[in-house]
């Protein structure tokens, strides 16, 4: 027997003799039969258990039938309850309709028809399981809106997340095809170029000034479009987790001195003078390439923001952590972008060129060292990168051995 099938029944009545006479004839399997000697006795039980049906004795001393019907209609709990009066006065008292205005459903004289009492009984328990079978139906047909609307909005969410993926993705192509395209471009130009020379038979176009200022042209083109395309292998390593690290014994100052010298041209052509103050020393288990990823981004995007102003770099470190310090006087960026250029995509200042990868690949090879980026700056105030790293990167997201 299910618990839907259990139900429960309130006779009341002074007499005991009443009760288990009632209960006698009324009580059978899937019913409980509770009994109470009195009203108030009724109201605790009323407290207590929930009724499928009340059989009330209407003399009863102290608190009588009917007024305990008043009770229940007035109480929300039990209210619904249906009452059944029994009585063993004269029809002639108009008792009936007494208790039919005191929200009774039907009443009863002794002596009790046997089989009108169970007929009664059986009907108000069967309509009782019904609605409780219905109001269970109710509360599962609720639970399941709520899940469909749950489902739903997570199938909104996840279809607006795939609208901007496929955005993402369209805008990156769309920006990978044009940033390729230039120097690739500008290198086919080269090409054309030398070869209507050579068909020409100029001799003076290949003299080793023009050749050699031919050859740092292209070989800057080149460097471009392979950081380029390291930029977008980057990005496909790190959405299927095979971005690792190689950390190896680092000095970070000698590591930003050799790429202050590496890009010591195009500094000098973006008219940007570096003041360096390397901490001697700061030694750590860092993953050199990856940090020199890091630090050419940076360069790069001075010179490309901040071009004609100083561009200030600080090393230092302790027992623990290092850190690094880029700070220029360029334009600044605003307060409510400082989380969007780390962004895929998305870039500093108006955006003059490149993919929008590089800080979002910067802060993918800082956090696999253990470590953070930070961003100060203003409008019209130049701007700070402050990058911290533990000495030691977290034993995980090592490169596997051979």
């Amino acid at each position: 027997m299910t618990a839907l099938d259990k139900v429960q029944l309130l006779l009341v009545d002074d007499l005991p003799e009443n009760l288990a006479a009632l209960e006698a004839l009324i009580g059978h399997a899937g019913i409980t039969v509770h009994k109470a000697a009195s009203g108030a006795e009724a109201l605790e039980l009323l407290l207590q258990h929930e009724f499928a049906l009340a059989i009330v004795d209407v003399q009863m001393p102290g608190m009588n039938g009917f007024e305990l019907a008043e009770l229940m209609r007035g109480t929300e709990r039990t209210k619904h309850i249906p009452i059944v009066f029994v009585s063993a006065a004269g029809r002639e008292l108009n008792y009936a309709f007494k208790g039919y205005e005191s929200g009774a459903v039907d009443f009863l004289y002794k002596p009790l028809d046997v089989h009108a009492v169970r007929s009664k009984v059986n009907v108000f328990v069967d309509l009782y399981r019904q609605k409780r079978t219905l109001s269970c139906q109710l509360q599962a047909l609720q639970a399941a809106q709520r899940e469909q609307e749950i489902l739903m909005a997570q199938l909104k969410a996840t279809q607006a997340e795939l609208e901007i993926a496929i955005r993402n993705r369209d805008d990156f192509l769309s920006a990978a095809a044009h940033e390729l395209k230039t120097p690739l471009n500008v290198l086919k130009l080269h090409a054309q170029m030398r070869e209507r020379q050579l068909e020409a038979g100029d001799p003076a176009a290949w003299c080793s000034e023009k050749a050699a200022r031919m050859v740092k042209r292209e070989t800057r083109l080149v460097e471009t479009l392979v950081r380029q395309i390291d930029d977008m292998l980057d990005i496909s390593r790190i959405r299927t987790g095979k971005f690792y690290l190689n950390p190896a014994q680092t000095d970070l100052g000698e590591l930003v001195a050799g790429m202050i010298e590496q890009f010591s041209e195009q500094l000098e052509c973006a008219q940007m003078p570096v003041r360096m103050t390397l901490q001697p020393g700061v030694v750590g288990q860092w993953d050199g390439f990856r940090l020199e990823q890091v630090l050419a981004n940076f360069i790069t995007n001075a010179m490309r923001y901040a071009p004609a102003v100083p561009l200030t770099i600080c090393v230092s470190g302790d027992e623990a952590h290092a850190q690094i310090i880029f700070r220029d006087d360029g334009p600044g960026i605003a307060p409510e972008h400082h989380f969007r250029i780390f962004q895929q995509y998305e870039q500093a200042g108006s955006g003059n060129g490149g993919l929008g990868l590089g800080l979002f690949i910067c802060q993918q090879i800082i956090s696999a060292h253990g470590g953070q980026i930070a961003v100060h700056s203003l409008p019209g105030e130049g701007t700070a990168f402050i990058i911290d790293l533990p000495l030691s990167p977290p034993a995980v997201g090592q490169a596997p051995t051979a």
